[in-house]
């Protein structure tokens, strides 16, 4: 993604007219809800086509439950609209929610607790930047939730892994949705790799890989880091969330 199509989508983002949702006199205390009415695919039913969604909410609900009366602090890879943030924001008492997206044209809500950041993760240097100013401007060094919903290509699956686990706190949760879009989809399997499952497999395991974007050091670090990781199955065929839960 070069800069022009990065700084184009930033314009329309910024030129966008959004819903403020702080004023929302909503009191769901269901995430499923919360996740239909802003229009996440997350929920059970799709509000946008009024279709079966992934069915990921009682996932979340479950294994969030203990962060809900928490300060504390999300990094959503992949955003699109901003409907899942926007869940996040009113589910959650006290959070803040960072959204890495690289087309940030499509994002439909705004909130105090939602801060939006146009980029590709792919790029190094990028991030890094925006990682520090999120950092310094809110004074902390971690998240206590990272979320990678994003392009579900191979590559970026395993390179926001790579790049993003170790700014997880103890105790923490990584999540990638549609973990298994790879094993499904031909155009997702955009690299000669191992998949996702059969990763997080060895990683149980605690046993060493083939790869070319997970060395042996990270695939140590990781093993070394990770507490406990579960798999689920959603709603849809192609529906698959891991919960991974760092010591």
């Amino acid at each position: 993604m070069n800069f022009f199509s990065l700084y184009k989508r930033k314009l329309f983002y910024n030129l966008r007219r959004k819903k403020l949702i702080d004023s929302d006199n909503i009191n769901f205390n269901s995430l499923d809800k919360l996740f239909n009415y802003y229009g996440s695919d997350k929920a059970n039913i799709f509000s946008k086509t009024q279709s079966q969604g992934h069915g990921y909410s009682k996932f979340y609900e479950k294994k969030l439950e203990n962060f809900k009366t928490q300060k504390i602090n999300i990094l959503e890879i992949g955003s699109f609209s901003g409907a899942s943030a926007a869940a996040f924001a009113k589910y959650f008492n006290d959070v803040n929610i960072f959204c890495f997206d690289i087309n940030i044209s499509n994002f439909k809500y705004k909130s105090k607790n939602i801060h939006v950041f146009g980029l590709d993760i792919n790029n190094k240097k990028q991030v890094n930047k925006n990682l520090e100013l999120i950092f310094n401007k809110h004074e902390i060094n971690n998240f206590d939730l990272i979320i990678d919903d994003g392009s579900h290509n191979l590559s970026d699956i395993l390179i926001s892994i790579k790049f993003f686990f170790k700014h997880l706190k103890q105790k923490g949760l990584y999540i990638i949705e549609d973990f298994k879009y790879p094993n499904y989809h031909k155009y997702n399997n955009n690299i000669d790799h191992i998949f996702i499952d059969e990763l997080l497999k060895n990683l149980i395991e605690k046993r060493l890989f083939k790869s070319n974007i997970l060395n042996e050091n990270d695939q140590k670090n990781l093993i070394n880091s990770i507490e406990l990781i579960e798999n689920f199955k959603g709603n849809l065929n192609d529906s698959d969330i891991s919960f991974i839960k760092k010591k």
